[in-house]
């Protein structure tokens, strides 16, 4: 047997990338509605508005853009004449019906989301929480269940409410643990016995490329990130305490986004720089699922003069409920190495040189055929406790045929090999993996471009760069491959 019985195969979204209804149900502006669209080489954009001299203009933003700043005085803000893909991204807010038919037929046994935090509570410190929000997901869970399809869903994946981001700068204010607990555990107690896997933050890691994305934070420096980060650890530790207060048979995990990093030689100075760089990514999992400051990041903050707003509570919350779970992301690997060379990598989180041993596509991710094996079994070594894959996939330019057909072969051979990785870990090396969500299960908007033609999903939207479209759905060839996987549970992966 390949995998447990109880092994959960899905798929992922992301609400921001893929709800839309971005001002319907009562739902409040969040971070997300504010980014505009961008390219693999055009950086998507905050848009802003002075509120006193009417001045607008927008700000590259996202991933890379780790420490960009509006300009003093100017608030984001919604400008007419921009395209912000979030406000209807794949519009599961009027197709969730559909959509999770389609993930039942494929078999789905969990289907990872997440929840709108301005949705629930639309300014992020509103006095009482909006019940047509609440009902919306009340409607998704129960549509779950009529196909046996468990929901996992994450709390806070790249978007704050605007408000909050606005008055606080976001998580770099400690007003938000409270805030960010009260939603929570207004979700927790609302869907007892409807949901039991939550995490709190989406790669909570990102907020060190992203301080907006990641964390909200309008004005990002490397201070005000830090203290965002530990911001959210404490806030994530509160939300284990709480949930297992309200429903023990719940579990909260924490998300990272993690890739195996590789020396491109065998120099020590090489080898050494592999694991310095490894660090910036374990320091996260260190606190949140660890539960204590790892000394190598004490170290370094006390060389960049980082002082944290913290107290002795927030350690021993950090120790006491730390991540039930560990769940992670994992695309590709990246190499590095101290020797001047060519070949630059680029796409999503993969930062680097080329790996000579590695294929590329359009986007510069590289198709590691070992990832998931020694992703797993880095992660299981360092913390043992059980994992769980909550998103890989491949973004690609998928063609549509007169009759709706999408021949993607690439997408099936990506899988292929790196479930086969994810199986030799469970199978050889004795890994706790609880499940495996693949990535955009239905077409969504990218995170990192804002693009639709990067597409990750087993089933095709009908919808552009520019948010035209009829935003019907067809199964891709991928569709019915992962179909028959699930059904025999990773034992054949053929096509």
């Amino acid at each position: 047997m390949a995998f447990d019985d109880n092994f959960l195969w899905g798929g992922a979204t992301a609400a921001n990338q893929y709800e839309g209804g971005y001002l319907e149900g009562g739902k409040g502006l969040s971070t997300a509605d504010v980014m505009t669209n961008g390219a693999v080489d055009q950086p998507r954009r905050v848009t802003w508005k002075n509120p006193t001299t009417g001045e607008t203009g927008s700000t590259p933003f996202g991933f890379g853009a780790s420490n960009r700043q509006v300009p003093e005085g100017t608030e984001p803000a919604v400008l007419d004449g921009e395209y912000y893909p979030s406000h209807t991204a794949t519009d599961f807010y009027h197709h969730y019906q559909e959509d999770i038919k389609l993930m039942g037929e494929m078999g789905f046994k969990v289907f990872r989301l997440s929840m709108n935090w301005a949705r629930i509570f639309p300014n992020g410190d509103d006095a009482q929480p909006n019940e047509e929000g609440l009902q919306f997901y009340d409607n998704v869970f129960d549509e779950c269940k009529k196909y046996n399809i468990e929901p996992l869903v994450t709390l806070s994946h790249y978007e704050t409410p605007l408000h909050l981001a606005i008055k606080y700068n976001g998580w770099a204010d400690r007003k938000l643990i409270d805030l960010f607990v009260k939603y929570a555990t207004t979700v927790i107690k609302r869907y007892k016995g409807k949901v039991h896997y939550y995490l709190t933050f989406n790669e909570i890691n990102m907020i060190e490329m992203s301080g907006y994305m990641g964390g909200g934070i309008i004005n990002a420096t490397e201070q005000t990130k830090a203290q965002g980060a530990h911001n959210q650890f404490v806030a994530s530790a509160l939300t284990v305490r709480a949930a297992h207060k309200i429903d023990p048979s719940v579990q909260v995990g924490q998300m990272l986004a993690y890739g195996p990093l590789y020396a491109l030689t065998a120099d020590p100075n090489d080898q050494l720089k592999a694991q310095v760089d490894m660090q910036n990514t374990y320091f996260y999992a260190d606190v949140q699922t660890g539960g204590h400051y790892p000394a190598y990041r004490i170290k370094k903050y006390e060389r960049d003069g980082i002082k944290l707003d913290d107290n002795p509570e927030d350690y021993e919350l950090l120790a006491h409920y730390p991540a039930d779970f560990l769940s992670f992301s994992c695309y590709g690997s990246s190499t590095v190495t101290t020797h001047d060379v060519d070949g630059k990598d680029g796409g999503n989180f993969v930062t680097g040189v080329k790996n000579p041993y590695l294929k590329t596509n359009a986007w510069g991710w590289a198709t590691d055929p070992q990832i998931l094996r020694i992703a797993l079994n880095n992660l299981y070594d360092r913390y043992h406790k059980p994992l769980w894959i909550v998103e890989n996939g491949i973004g690609w330019a998928d063609k549509i045929t007169a009759d709706h057909k999408i021949h993607d072969d690439y997408r099936i051979e990506y899988l292929q090999q790196n479930i086969a990785s994810m199986r030799d870990a469970v199978t050889i090396d004795g890994v706790d993996l609880m499940g495996y969500t693949m990535w955009g299960c239905i077409d969504l908007v990218s995170a990192g471009t804002g693009e639709m033609r990067k597409r990750y999903g087993f089933v095709y939207v009908d919808r552009d760069d520019k948010g035209e479209g009829t935003l019907n759905r067809y199964p891709k060839d991928s569709f019915y491959w992962y179909k028959k996987v699930i059904a025999n549970n990773g034992e054949d992966l053929s096509n």
